[in-house]
């Protein structure tokens, strides 16, 4: 079988670490410099190979799905990662969202106190808190959700999101992304996994409103815009529409990070949400090997990637046996 682990956990953290040195930089700055290679130091002042809290925390999540899906065990990696450094790359938070921030302070909070993990109440969710802390994380949770009914998978796509990003902006991109990974992991070309995520989004999502915001994608061809008209900020739906143009317009892993962080900005988690997705398409054996032995923590990355693969084998491998999920107060068979 192949070990779209692999795939997903190095193409997301090799395109994270390309953007890291020159996050924030303009496009206009980038145009007069660009990023061809791995480079260390700039914004942060990290090493080469240095990877974000978005590779961290993507991290904590295919960790915690490495022993099955647990919604307070996601909670309480996330949790380590911002007080004890669990998946930093040397030790210590550099960088951090404010939503992330103050939803992993309420989480550790309800870990103090010793109760109940629960996802932020859809009444406090904001629209202003639609940054991309959610998207950047989201993907290992496809080798939990794959083979699921579609709405089981917005479901827990939902609860996932919502430990800190609750609002439907941030849970339709979540859901949109992962689906475009679903169907690249059924074989589908680039192209025809766009058009089975408009789909499903049609079937799953017809009665919500907050889907207007991604009218681009979903009622047009977003990979068909200019350059000039695709934003590479921290809103989850800039994020997205960014990550599927670059994934697009591109004909290699390589090319789809290095055009993705070339949009300047949010350079790393535009690279890296973009790169789960390349190296889904290309495989990881397409990931320049020399970027790959230039990160951080490289054996732990590649333990965790076959951890996760294990799971993920022995999750689809069931044959006569219909084990039952619970998500929030539903309970769905694993057709």
């Amino acid at each position: 079988m192949r070990k779209f682990a692999n795939d997903i956990l190095w193409g997301l953290v090799v395109g994270d670490a390309l953007g890291v040195p020159v996050e924030f930089l303009s496009r206009e700055q980038l145009r007069q410099s660009p990023v061809t290679d791995m480079m260390g130091y700039g914004t942060h002042n990290q090493p080469a190979g240095t990877w974000s809290d978005d590779s961290s925390l993507a991290f904590c999540l295919a960790d915690s799905l490495s022993n099955g899906y647990n919604l307070d065990d996601i909670a309480y990696k996330m949790v380590a990662w911002i007080n004890t450094n669990l998946w930093t790359p040397y030790g210590k938070v550099f960088d951090i969202g404010i939503r992330t921030s103050h939803s992993l302070s309420r989480l550790s909070f309800l870990i103090d106190r010793q109760e109940i993990i629960t996802p932020i109440p859809k009444h406090e969710a904001r629209r202003n808190d639609n940054g991309n802390g959610s998207l950047m994380r989201i993907l290992p949770l496809v080798l939990s959700v794959h083979k699921k009914p579609e709405l089981m998978r917005y479901q827990i796509i939902d609860e996932v999101s919502s430990l800190t990003h609750p609002h439907p902006i941030s849970i339709i991109g979540c859901f949109l992304y992962v689906e475009y990974a679903i169907a690249l992991i059924d074989g589908a070309d680039k192209y025809t996994a766009y058009q089975q995520m408009q789909k499903i989004a049609e079937q799953v999502l017809n009665n919500e409103p907050e889907l207007e915001h991604y009218k681009r994608i979903l009622k047009g061809n977003v990979f068909d815009l200019p350059e000039s008209e695709i934003s590479a900020s921290g809103y989850v739906v800039h994020c997205l529409e960014a990550a599927l143009w670059c994934l697009i317009n591109s004909n290699t892993y390589a090319e789809t990070v290095l055009k993705a962080v070339n949009l300047g900005l949010d350079t790393d988690t535009t690279a890296c949400v973009a790169g789960g997705l390349a190296g889904l398409l290309y495989g990881h054996e397409q990931i320049p090997q020399k970027w790959i032995n230039q990160i951080a923590r490289k054996q732990d990355i590649d333990q965790l990637a076959n951890q996760l693969q294990q799971y993920y084998e022995q999750r689809i491998g069931y044959k006569n046996k219909r084990p039952t999920y619970k998500v929030g107060r539903l309970c769905y068979f694993n057709g």
